[in-house]
Order: C-alpha cells, then sequence, then structure tokens
C-alpha cells in the first residue's frame, strides 16, 4: 500500500460553477491535471488522503457530485474539513454515504495494514500576523480534536500515526504551535496540510522537525499532481 495526499481540490460540479482559474490562471482545467495525475500513480489498494477545501458546495446534498468524482477514482480516500467546506456534515451520516470508498476523519482515525491516519481541520497558530482573540478558541479546540484522533490511535496501539490538517502546523521559522507540540507527543511519521496558495506556499514549514516530517500537499502547490507520502 502506498499513500499519497493532496489538498485543496476546489471542485464546484461539471462544468464547474466556480472556475479556480478566475483567482490564477494555472488553476485552468485543474480538476482535470489531478484526475490524470491520480489515474497515473494511484492503484486499489493505495490510500490518498485529501486536505480539505473539497468542494465550494454550501450544502451535503450539493457536495455529492463531487464527492462522486473522488470516491470513482482508485484507492481508498480519506477526508479532512477545510474551511470551505461549509458543506461538512456528521461523520457518520458521510461515512455511511460513501462507505467503503471514502472516510470522513474528525474526533476518529482511519487504519489501515497497521497504519493509522489521523486529522482535523486545525486552525490559525498564534504565531500567524493576523491571529485575533476569536483565533483562540477555535485553534484550543481544534488542538482537542487532533488530540482526540491521535490518542484514539494510540489507544488501539496504532504508532507513528500520519497527521492530516488542512492549516499549516508550523511557519516558515519553524517556531513550534501546539499542533507540532503534538506530532512529538504522539510521535507523528508525516504531516501533511494545505490551505497555502501561491506566494503564500512559502511561509509554510516543510522538512523535518522534531521527528515528524512536514509536507505542504496545497495541490497548486504541487502543481496538481498528488504527492508520494509513504
Amino acid at each position: 500500500m502506498r499513500i499519497y495526499a493532496i489538498g485543496d481540490l476546489h471542485l464546484s460540479g461539471r462544468p464547474p460553477a466556480k472556475p479556480m482559474s478566475v483567482f490564477a490562471p494555472e488553476w485552468e482545467n485543474h480538476w482535470e491535471k489531478i484526475q490524470e495525475s491520480w489515474l497515473s500513480a494511484v492503484a486499489k489498494d493505495d490510500l490518498v488522503v485529501i486536505c480539505g477545501d473539497i468542494s465550494w458546495a454550501m450544502r451535503f446534498p450539493g457536495a455529492l457530485s463531487d464527492l462522486a468524482e473522488i470516491a470513482a477514482l482508485p484507492g481508498s480516500k480519506i477526508f479532512i474539513r477545510g474551511n470551505h467546506d461549509f458543506w461538512w456534515s456528521g461523520v457518520a451520516k458521510m461515512n455511511a454515504a460513501f462507505s467503503g470508498s471514502c472516510f470522513f476523519l474528525q474526533n476518529n482515525f482511519y487504519s489501515s495494514t497497521g497504519l493509522a491516519v489521523c486529522g482535523s481541520r486545525g486552525w490559525l497558530t498564534p504565531n500567524a500576523p493576523d491571529f485575533t482573540q476569536r483565533d483562540e478558541t477555535i485553534y484550543r479546540r481544534e488542538l482537542v480534536r487532533t488530540e482526540t484522533s491521535l490518542f484514539a490511535a494510540q489507544k488501539a496501539g496504532l504508532q507513528r500515526p500520519l497527521l492530516a490538517l488542512h492549516y499549516p502546523p508550523l511557519y516558515f521559522d519553524g517556531r513550534s504551535t501546539g499542533f507540532s507540540e503534538l506530532c512529538e507527543k504522539y510521535q507523528v511519521s508525516h504531516c501533511v496540510y494545505g490551505h497555502l496558495h501561491g506566494g503564500s506556499a512559502a511561509s509554510g514549514y516543510q522538512g523535518e522537525k522534531g521527528g515528524t516530517n512536514y509536507s505542504l500537499v496545497a495541490a497548486d502547490a504541487l502543481n496538481f499532481q498528488l504527492k508520494h507520502i509513504l
């Protein structure tokens, strides 16, 4: 089993109701580029972790066509929520709708062949320049959700988990955050995240810190190619 990751698919049906090329020309036909990469790399026994901002839909029924397109691709798919995934509903409901091909992470974990995939949306960290008191509340809540996921995997006897977040857990300067401290505490092997686009991609930390390998997997940062993680 191989593990791949990508984030920020930003789908909106066919033809796209909200084409991403209005934000930057490199997003032209971005879903076709991702599908081509996916079909060339991923086998049915592989795993693809999708780090949020999946669909522009506002309600779960509106996201079904986008999710169905992803579900039809090879491999098992693990989803976490992004800041634009307003359609996100109860995980039991979503997992039931795509039983067998997709798994939605929130306060839980996914396991396969002895590996645990944990995750949550994450949030701005206190060292982000636009961090506010309101962000503090959400940041603390997301730390609890992330640790709930990691602790559940540890309790099940699964070591060296992979952690998926939407927001960056670390910035370029490598200063520790609550998320990086959780990675060290639970001996996370790899942490993948999205959210950063264009020039802001350089502000995310990539590389090893405290025994964890950090990778930005926002689609445009990868030139719309899936990243092979393990």
